[in-house]
């Protein structure tokens, strides 16, 4: 019998301030952006019964919580701390499935014998994150991913609990349909209508009934989460399919001479993370949310798979061109779609692209004294995060230890 852990670091963001600045221990905080522009990046429990949550509008948080001390987020000591916590997760598993920088899926199933039963192994790894990092995190306990999420979030703060086989179907019965995965607002408001207010309602129900109403694929799919069926392995360090750059601006931008030093610069952090990962791609992907908060994407496919930053700025320079219509934007983005197979061989080995050795001196000068020590002249002035900052780049893959 399987044996699934999902662990979730609590308020992680704010803990980690927390614990580093012992000012703020007990107080409410909130780390984020500008006060007028910026999101609720997270919340620490203390301010959290004012209603702020992540992803909230800094303005309306900050009214809702005057008294609340608003922290500036520090990505490099985020991540950090992230990585000591999945060394803390690989002394009991190698089937690690992050889901972010502070929770993942582990399974334990071949673990049990070493270490004992599945929610001792929880135990020792929130205490082993407490002891060592001073950090609180929450644990799921379960014989399938779904039912373990659910376990862990209802264990928050600080706590755990397991959910056995045979208490299944009762755990789940009394639980909203919302938290069926993959039930959104529209479905659940037409559960509604059918009936169907909690988890226990879908079970209760034949699948041939739930066919008539929400079609065969989803009426499999709801049935069987309803019983806490949920057969996915967990899946080691997934490699991501693109890798991204993009930036939220404090003021709303116009025009290409103006937006050119930001696209730069995120196509530059883009290439750097290629060729930090030995990676190359074809399909360049420019994002626009304008002022109005529509948002587009426009992309266009190179001859040859690159890592060169300045192949995909002028790429993405030329999409923007294209695309921005003089509107205002608070937001661009870069991107660029990895490559799946290996490029053919040619019957003479192609010569390297005078830009490689440009490319290789920057890097090994970024390498030592940070992104920032040398750039190109026209993004010099352009404010821009530095490559350990989390918001900006979707991650290639957690490093290999």
């Amino acid at each position: 019998m399987r044996a699934i852990l999902h662990v979730d670091m609590d308020a992680f963001y704010a803990s980690v301030e927390q614990r580093d600045n012992p000012s703020l221990r007990g107080k409410p905080v909130i780390v984020g952006g500008h006060a007028q522009r910026g999101v609720v990046v997270a919340a620490s429990y203390e301010v959290r019964p004012f209603g702020v949550k992540s992803a909230m509008p800094m303005a309306r948080a900050v009214k809702q919580a005057p008294h609340a001390i608003v922290v500036k987020p520090r990505f490099s000591a985020y991540a950090e701390a992230s990585e000591q916590v999945f060394a803390i997760f690989e002394r009991y598993t190698p089937l690690i499935e992050p889901l972010s920088l502070d929770e993942a899926f582990l399974d334990v199933t071949a673990s049990v014998g070493l270490f004992g039963a599945a929610a001792d192994i929880a135990k020792r790894i929130r205490k082993e994150i407490a002891h060592e990092l001073n950090l609180p995190a929450s644990a799921g306990i379960a014989t399938a991913k779904f039912v373990a999420k659910i376990a862990s979030d209802l264990a928050k703060p600080n706590g755990q609990r397991e959910v056995r086989p045979e208490e299944t179907v009762a755990f789940l019965a009394g639980l909203p349909v919302s938290r069926l995965w993959g039930v959104g607002p529209k479905t659940e408001e037409a559960m509604k209508r059918a009936g169907l207010t909690t988890i226990g309602d879908v079970a209760t129900r034949d699948v041939s009934w739930l066919e008539e109403r929400f079609g065969a694929a989803s009426a499999k799919h709801l049935w069987e989460l309803s019983h806490g069926i949920d057969a996915r392995d967990v899946v080691p360090d997934r490699a991501a399919k693109s890798v991204g750059a993009e930036d939220t601006f404090e003021e709303d931008l116009t025009g290409v001479e103006v937006l050119k030093p930001h696209v730069h610069a995120q196509a530059l952090r883009v290439a750097r993370r290629l060729r930090r990962a030995a990676l190359k791609g074809r399909v360049v992907q420019l994002k626009l949310k304008f002022a109005d908060f529509t948002l587009i994407t426009r992309r266009t496919t190179l001859r040859e798979a690159t890592d060169d930053g300045q192949v995909i700025y002028r790429a993405a320079l030329e999409l923007l061109e294209r695309a921005h219509e003089g509107k205002a934007l608070r937001l661009t983005g870069v991107s660029v779609q990895l490559d799946e197979d290996e490029a053919q061989l040619g019957l003479f080995p192609a010569a390297a692209p005078k830009s490689s050795k440009l490319n290789e001196a920057m890097d090994r000068i970024a390498a030592r004294f940070g992104s920032k020590a040398i750039t190109m002249a026209d993004i010099a002035g352009a404010e821009a995060p530095d490559d350990d900052d989390p918001r900006s780049e979707r991650p290639v893959e957690r490093p290999k230890r």
